[in-house]
């Protein structure tokens, strides 16, 4: 008995747990049933969007709601109130300046209505101004109704129009200025202000510091970004002078100038980076002679190196050559800013060869200045020695040995951009040589003149449209063949072999339609045409050109492919006549 008893009270006692458990496991669960139930109704009512109207106490038109771009539903109370307070303050700027809000009510639970005292609409403010302020020249900017004593601003462009004559006197070397209107009144329909200059002491550029490239070659801020010490202080053209440096290649700006202000001096402070500037293009190719079995290089390598010593320097190698009919062969060299002038140094030798039939050899030294960021102009000697390699005459060839000594000059424009694809926007070059030609029995006096002439029309940021036209022409009494212009190819009219065409005269115009597909790749049409006069074979053709081009940013460089078909006026369209003008710049 006693050992059944003792079991039968441990299994009620069991029973009465597990009941005690279940009923507080329920509990928990009804009390997370209501919880549900009680969010997602408060929920619905939150999510329910409430709705505003206006009133005022005169109509209120369609126009003026447009004009105000008011919305009309929110998702909650917050929201509607700031919409309402912006309403007020719009009222105020387009004109109604005694509009108030009168009241915001509750209609019933998803409609607000907000009633407003508008008054009356001031269109215009006279206002009064000073000659030793501003002149009319200056004012102009912003109105046309200009007096003697004052000036009418329509009421919704008061605050741009003041910004604008804010910053005229900034560009002035006030960067402190402040322009405010005292004394507003009401006459009429209009209202009547006097305006308040304070233009605070006139600021200088006093000092120039270089921070992270102290190395800089400092005669480009002077002369090519046109910074000097001395300057009124213009917080605008400083940005647009330091955004200039980007397009030198060896430096990059970091961030925008920045000024410290002393109570006697202005200092400006550029943040510039090195950058290699160096640039590899071309491709080179060898192959043996079959007569000679000499080894012969062929193709086209272009060498630059810049700014190595830190000087702004630059030295130029080029070679060309298609293996047999002709080498040209370029060494040039570049000294900015001697002594920290605006003059600079310019050497160059050229040599080429046609075949076995004559080499010339070019020299050239010239003293460049430079008029202002753009533009820069120039004046020196060239010297010509060419050499007639043939053994017997040639009938029609006019291939003397000469010696030519010129006086050149030319002026240069060259507006650049931070277009690492299209890095000048335009470009105009004019130079011309006077001098006189010797030959073994004979001198002639001969004059050249050369120019290009290139600009890109920007129709979209996608689409642009680039138009280049270079023109060359020799005066001269008589004419060889071994003294005459050479063009073709990709760098003159595309679709013929490199200096392909003798001319005396010879004009081409280069076009091409712009795709850019993003930041680093576009595609373009190519329509070429020419026009090329031969004294010495007494000849005048037409050419032209069609094909497409790509340019690709890769990590070596820039890509350019063209393909073009290259024919003249009176020949029929051969698919043999197509042209692959390949070049690659590569900066390291």
């Amino acid at each position: 008995m006693n050992i059944f008893h003792f079991r039968y009270e441990i299994q009620t006692s069991n029973v009465k747990f597990t009941l005690e458990k279940f009923l507080f496991l329920k509990s928990i669960f009804r009390f997370f049933v209501y919880l549900n139930i009680y969010t997602c109704f408060f929920c619905n009512l939150n999510a329910q969007e409430i709705k505003l109207s206006i009133t005022a106490e005169k109509n209120i038109s369609e126009e003026l709601i447009d004009s105000l771009e008011v919305n009309f539903t929110f998702k909650d109370y917050l929201t509607l109130k700031k919409q309402v307070d912006t309403i007020s303050f719009q009222l105020q700027r387009i004109g109604y300046i005694e509009s108030t809000l009168n009241l915001l009510q509750k209609k019933n639970d998803t409609l607000y209505e907000a009633i407003y005292f508008l008054g009356p609409k001031y269109k215009s403010i006279k206002i009064y101004y000073s000659q030793n302020d501003f002149s009319k020249k200056e004012l102009i900017k912003v109105t046309n109704e200009i007096n003697e004593d004052f000036f009418v601003l329509p009421f919704e462009d008061i605050e741009l129009s003041l910004s604008k004559l804010n910053n005229t006197k900034t560009e002035q070397g006030n960067p402190f200025a402040k322009i405010s209107l005292k004394n507003i009144s009401i006459k009429d329909d209009f209202l009547e202000a006097t305006l308040e200059t304070n233009t605070g002491s006139k600021r200088t550029i006093d000092s120039i510091a270089i921070k992270g490239y102290e190395k800089f070659p400092k005669s480009f801020l002077k002369y090519y970004a046109g910074i000097k010490t001395g300057k009124t202080f213009n917080q605008k053209k400083l940005i647009s002078q330091n955004n200039a440096l980007n397009s030198l290649g060896f430096v990059s700006t970091i961030k925008p100038p920045e000024a410290l202000f002393r109570e006697e001096n202005t200092t400006v402070y550029f943040y510039l980076e090195k950058q290699n500037n160096n640039l590899f293009d071309g491709v080179l190719g060898f192959n043996t002679n079959e007569e000679t079995q000499k080894l012969e290089f062929n193709g086209y390598l272009n060498l630059e190196l810049n700014n190595n010593l830190n000087f702004g320097e630059q030295f130029l190698i080029n070679y060309k050559a298609d293996g047999e009919d002709q080498r040209n062969f370029l060494v040039s060299t570049k000294l900015p800013y001697i002594l920290k002038s605006p003059f600079g140094i310019g050497l160059e030798l050229k040599i080429f060869k046609r075949d076995s039939t004559f080499v010339t050899t070019e020299q050239l030294a010239k003293v460049s200045y430079q008029i202002n960021p753009s533009s820069s102009s120039y004046i020196g000697y060239k010297g010509y020695e060419s050499s007639n390699l043939l053994d017997n005459i040639i009938a029609g060839a006019a291939i003397e040995d000469y010696t030519s000594r010129n006086l050149i000059f030319g002026v240069n424009y060259n507006k650049k951009t931070n277009s690492k694809l299209f890095p000048v926007k335009t470009l105009i070059s004019l130079d011309a040589e006077l001098g006189k030609r010797e030959l073994k029995d004979s001198k002639e006096n001969q004059f050249k003149v050369s120019n290009i002439i290139n600009h890109i029309f920007d129709l979209n940021f996608k689409n642009s449209v680039f138009l280049q036209n270079t023109t060359s022409i020799l005066f001269s009494d008589t004419y060889l063949t071994n003294e005459l212009f050479r063009f073709g190819g990709i760098n003159s009219i595309r679709g013929f072999n490199e200096n392909s065409i003798d001319a005396s005269l010879f004009s081409v115009l280069n076009t091409e339609y712009r795709i850019q597909l993003n930041e680093g790749l576009y595609i373009h049409s190519i329509i070429d045409l020419g026009y090329f006069e031969n004294e010495v074979m007494d000849l005048k053709e037409k050419l032209y050109s069609f094909g497409l081009g790509l340019g690709l940013q890769t990590k070596a460089g820039i890509l350019k492919l063209n393909i073009a078909n290259g024919n003249s006026e009176n020949q029929a369209f051969k698919f043999s006549n197509t042209k692959i003008h390949l070049s690659l710049r590569s900066r390291f």
